[in-house]
């Protein structure tokens, strides 16, 4: 599915979002600033949006990608490419349950936009955690589902018609974007996620909503 609306994700993501999603990536990252990690996983990477955003406000040493999207790593490196930041940025093919590094291996760890589409979430987050080195922070961006009533019903009919319409017109996928709105209706949000990230391991967890609960982002250390 992703390797089918690869070439217009970044594009869809703008426009669906009226460009609100950048600012969303950049708070998750400013959550980064006083740990100063040196090496970052960026995990269901995609085009590279959040590697990139990333390196531009930290100015780590290194940031792996890892995705499953083959079709989206290639729209991410030619990014790269153009940006000049090969050397600082290295995108790969790579299965957030099976992360194929070593114990303790980085700073920081970020998801934007992915631990929704984990078949096996636990398993995801332990992996998550054990590739982390002691000190090191998990930061987790994810769409919710706002609680305000009038607000609410909007989101909703956002979600369930405009969403998947304008999927169909612009990428010629209705069903990715309806899996947009299902994926979020199924995500244990909120307190619920936060206590996933316990039973991985994870301490010190916290969250913070954006834009009226459309949004939240999730911390935890090692």
């Amino acid at each position: 599915m992703f390797n089918n609306i690869a070439y217009r994700y970044d594009f869809l993501n703008r426009f669906l979002s009226a460009g609100i999603d950048v600012w969303w990536r950049k708070k998750a990252i400013s959550q980064l600033k006083t740990l100063a990690p040196k090496k970052i996983l960026d995990v269901a990477t995609g085009t590279g949006d959040v590697a990139i955003l990333t390196y531009n406000i930290l100015k780590p040493e290194k940031i792996i990608g890892i995705d499953i999207s083959e079709r989206m790593l290639e729209l991410g490196r030619k990014k790269l490419e153009k940006l000049e930041l090969n050397s600082h940025i290295e995108l790969i093919t790579g299965d957030s349950e099976v992360i194929r590094f070593e114990d303790n291996s980085f700073d920081a760890i970020t998801v934007a936009f992915g631990v929704r589409n984990f078949q096996n979430l636990v398993m995801g987050m332990k992996e998550m955690h054990r590739v982390l080195k002691p000190g090191g922070k998990l930061v987790v961006l994810e769409f919710s589902k706002p609680t305000k009533a009038g607000f609410k019903n909007l989101y909703n009919f956002y979600m369930n018609y405009v969403a998947p319409n304008i999927g169909k017109l612009f990428a010629k996928n209705k069903d990715a974007y309806q899996y947009l709105n299902d994926s979020v209706q199924a995500f244990p949000e909120g307190q619920t996620f936060l206590n996933i990230m316990h039973e991985a391991g994870f301490t010190q967890t916290y969250l913070k909503k954006l834009s009226f609960g459309i949004c939240a982002i999730y911390c935890g250390s090692k």
